[in-house]
């Protein structure tokens, strides 16, 4: 049973890109695939209420809008804090990670599609900038996991089409169950 979605908050605006070109380099590649997936999450989320992006499909609590707002957090993780070593930017410096390990996917619940959308869209941007400037895949993240000093920012790029390729799979399911829309 598909519910109705009401207003919609964040406009459909994005195309989807063509598919990774075959005969790309590796870093072209990753990049692709990786430019690729944010926008199937991306046209996910658009054409969707504000009220959409917060349901969820019982017995998960998972919704539109806490995903979109954790690969948001993830992407400031993996590029600004790991890969440069730089401090997390707001708001995840002062989430209470304390009290709620989960606050990325839980805060959404008290956001606008508008709010998330604009967050995500900053934390992209932002790890596109660390992209550009980044040519080495070898080059060794500067915050590693311990017990992982040889991670590198091909792993990251990989590690990040593994984190988008399998929430663009939830998006699918919890964007069906929203207003019926499939494909991507």
């Amino acid at each position: 049973m598909h519910q109705e979605t009401g207003l919609v908050s964040i406009p459909k605006v994005t195309d989807l890109p063509p598919d990774p070109n075959v005969g790309s380099g590796e870093r072209q590649m990753l990049t692709e695939f990786l430019d690729y997936y944010r926008a199937v999450i991306r046209r996910k989320v658009e054409g969707v209420s504000d009220e959409a992006l917060k349901q969820s499909i019982s017995p998960s609590t998972m919704t539109l809008g806490g995903l979109l707002k954790h690969l948001a957090f993830v992407e400031d993780y993996w590029f600004s804090f790991r890969l440069l070593g730089q401090e997390p930017s707001e708001p995840w410096r002062s989430a209470p990670w304390d009290d709620d390990p989960d606050w990325d996917w839980s805060s959404a619940a008290t956001d606008t599609g508008a709010e998330i959308m604009a967050l995500y869209d900053e934390s992209v941007d932002a790890s596109r900038k660390v992209q550009l400037d980044t040519s080495d895949l070898d080059a060794q993240v500067v915050q590693p996991i311990n017990g992982q000093e040889d991670m590198s920012y091909r792993w990251v790029l990989v590690h990040m089409i593994e984190e988008y390729a399998r929430h663009a799979g939830h998006a699918d399911l919890l964007r069906e169950r929203i207003d019926g829309q499939t494909g991507d």
